[in-house]
């Protein structure tokens, strides 16, 4: 008679099966200590060979810090090795109206930026940045692009372009005009040369406002210089931040639009390159991306409008500054006639705007 032994009461195992267990888990131990050597082995590669990106944003440093810098940190912490993108601010390895083109030849892998700042060869560039009065609040952007068909005409523009991908579009601030003299009036606007967005820039030059190109590393000195009059470029949270409400008086209240338009794009070959796992990744960081601002311009403009006391508060009278809302009517004419799919992009914000103002509060209150 075979002898027993007990490891479990109740169920007599066998020396013989008791021997074949010990060697089943012996064999087993060794398999997934060789799954797990397997499982490693890509970070421990990656961490000595990572992908490696250069993204350059639109913006200088200090705004730099709340726009991109954030994500940037972020994805490269949870890429765990594997990647890693060295982020460039604006104009530090080519000035920012050769982003486009630097991207598309491998100079640099990727760019955040609007499609009119970095001149972008589609035919929708002029709705990148702020397009006049197409948004009233920030939340407006990211619905006309998910829901009313401006993700798929992005889209759909890039594509036809070579050795570019568009990753996507989020909203920033509201266009406003700080200026070191009072904007009271239109005719205030006459001759005061501002650096600003091209779209925006073209628009209110029809009442005088003289749009200027300079690095945007230079726009404090050349106000306090006198070669600037001001901005037209952003809104409270950045003019603070930036150091420009230092040296501008007065802030107009009216603003062009309610959003500033700016995507994220990428090298075709670079983003290629790039495993799916860790291009879904920088994808959901430029969610938080965009999430983050969305925040962080909100809170800002209202509490710096109410608590900020580095400029005076000037506002164009409502009976005026309507005959400017007016007149964006012919300009979205204008900018239709461009090519179709510009003017698809035009009834898509008459559209939305028919539709806001139905809905009434909270989505307009006027």
């Amino acid at each position: 008679m075979k002898k027993t032994i007990i490891d479990n009461p109740g169920k007599p195992v066998t020396k013989k099966a008791n021997s074949g267990r010990r060697e089943f888990i012996k064999r087993a131990s060794t398999g997934t200590a060789g799954i797990l050597a397997a499982g490693t082995a890509p970070y421990a590669f990656s961490q000595t060979n990572p992908i490696k990106w250069r993204l350059q944003t639109y913006s200088g440093a200090p705004l730099g810090a709340h726009v991109i810098k954030p994500q940037i940190e972020a994805f490269n912490r949870a890429a765990h090795g594997q990647m890693e993108i060295e982020l460039y601010y604006a104009d530090q390895l080519v000035p920012t109206d050769e982003l486009f083109r630097a991207m598309q030849n491998g100079t640099i892998d990727a760019v955040q930026s609007d499609d009119a700042t970095m001149a972008s060869p589609v035919d929708i560039n002029v709705f990148g940045g702020y397009f006049p009065f197409s948004t009233r609040y920030s939340l407006d952007l990211p619905v006309l692009f998910k829901y009313y068909g401006l993700n798929e005409i992005w889209a759909e523009a890039y594509g036809e372009i070579e050795g570019v991908e568009w990753l996507g579009a989020g909203a920033w601030d509201p266009c406003h005009i700080f200026t070191k003299d009072p904007i009271r009036s239109l005719a205030d606007m006459k001759g005061k040369r501002v650096f600003g967005v091209p779209t925006a820039g073209r628009f209110l030059s029809r009442y005088g406002l003289v749009p200027v190109t300079l690095p945007w590393d230079d726009i404090e000195v050349a106000i306090q210089t006198g070669e600037l009059d001001g901005v037209a470029w952003c809104g409270f949270t950045e003019a603070y931040e930036v150091g420009w409400a230092d040296v501008c008086n007065y802030a107009l209240l009216n603003n062009v639009t309610g959003a500033w338009c700016g995507s994220y794009f990428a090298n075709t070959k670079s983003w290629e390159a790039v495993p799916a796992p860790l291009q879904e990744l920088f994808k959901l960081s430029v969610d938080s991306s965009h999430y983050y601002r969305q925040v962080w311009y909100w809170g800002g403009e209202a509490k710096l409008r109410v608590e900020g006391d580095k400029m005076e508060l000037t506002e164009i009278p409502a009976a005026e500054w309507d005959t400017v809302v007016k007149d964006a009517e012919e300009f979205w004419d204008e900018m239709a006639s461009i090519s179709p799919r510009a003017a698809k992009v035009v009834q898509i914000f008459k559209d939305y705007t028919a539709v806001m103002e139905k809905a009434g509060v909270p989505y307009r209150y006027s």
